[in-house]
């Protein structure tokens, strides 16, 4: 079966020109002129796409909002998208990749490029895949019962925490759950060192887009897994505001921070949207991962 391609734009020549060169490089193609009508036909489709590839300036449904929306979708949001845009200033690059896009294309664009990008994104695409199923049968095979990182009682001593960049004092400790004065440590002196830590890695300016960390934070005798992102805010100097989302716990291994990076993501969705979220319930979803058999 032929990789299927999904494409959303209002212009009808882009759209035509489009499906007439993926067709000919065997892909199938579906195509759509505006973000609302493609989430109701993506609701109805029996086949899941390989790529979605969307314009941003389109009536009913823009892009951005588009994207949005299938990225909520517990079925849609796997999908690798690209936005193929006339938007082509620096900013607009930026954000289409802060929203977590996989690539952005700017028109005018060549023939060859857009097909190496979605060679490029099934290709990987395919080899994920390759590997899960290995990693599966390995575990398989291995019956591997794996312990919790963390003991019931050890629970108190998870600490949760969101961590925003100040232009003016640095690294800020907004919340933390729990806010327990009892903990042997300052939450908001092991936070701002986990911050610092990743400037130091990446450099302030590559803190764009979510990247994640696995650390053993040795003076604490703490291990911590950290994701840290960014959304646009003008006011701000380079034009970002850059956060991390921390957890501390006594022991991580790496197949629970797989379990928590899906759970740091969808927070820092909310935290892009503005949208208000419950971190006690978030901490008590992590907890309950690093104190359970996998």
């Amino acid at each position: 079966m032929k990789p299927l391609i999904f494409i959303v734009d209002d212009n009808p020549d882009i759209l035509f020109n489009l499906k007439l060169v993926l067709e000919v490089n065997n892909y199938d193609v579906i195509t759509t002129t505006n973000g609302r009508e493609a989430l109701a036909l993506l609701s109805k489709i029996d086949r899941v796409p390989e790529i979605i590839i969307s314009d941003i300036l389109m009536p009913e449904l823009d892009g951005y909002d588009f994207f949005k929306s299938v990225s909520k979708n517990p079925v849609l949001n796997r999908i690798p998208f690209i936005f193929l845009s006339a938007r082509d200033s620096p900013y607009d690059v930026r954000l289409g990749k802060m929203l977590g896009v996989d690539d952005y294309l700017t028109k005018p664009f060549k023939e060859e490029d857009l097909l190496a990008i979605i060679a490029g994104k099934i290709s990987r695409k395919k080899n994920i895949k390759l590997i899960n199923k290995e990693v599966e049968k390995l575990f398989s095979s291995l019956k591997i019962d794996m312990k919790p990182s963390i003991s019931k009682e050890e629970i108190s001593r998870v600490v949760l925490l969101l961590v925003f960049w100040d232009d003016a004092f640095g690294p800020r400790l907004t919340s933390s759950f729990p806010d327990d004065e009892n903990f042997p440590f300052s939450i908001e002196k092991v936070g701002q060192q986990l911050f610092h830590g990743i400037l130091s890695l990446y450099g302030q300016e590559n803190i764009t887009n979510a990247e994640a960390l696995l650390l053993n934070i040795e003076n604490f005798q703490r291990n911590g897994f950290i994701l840290f992102d960014s959304y646009p805010d003008r006011n701000l100097r380079g034009g970002e505001k850059q956060y991390m989302i921390g957890l501390v716990a006594p022991k991580i291994n790496y197949f629970e921070s797989l379990q928590i990076k899906e759970i740091f993501i969808e927070i820092s969705s909310k935290i892009k949207r503005k949208e208000d979220w419950n971190i006690e319930k978030y901490w008590e979803k992590v907890s309950s991962i690093l104190s359970n058999h996998f």
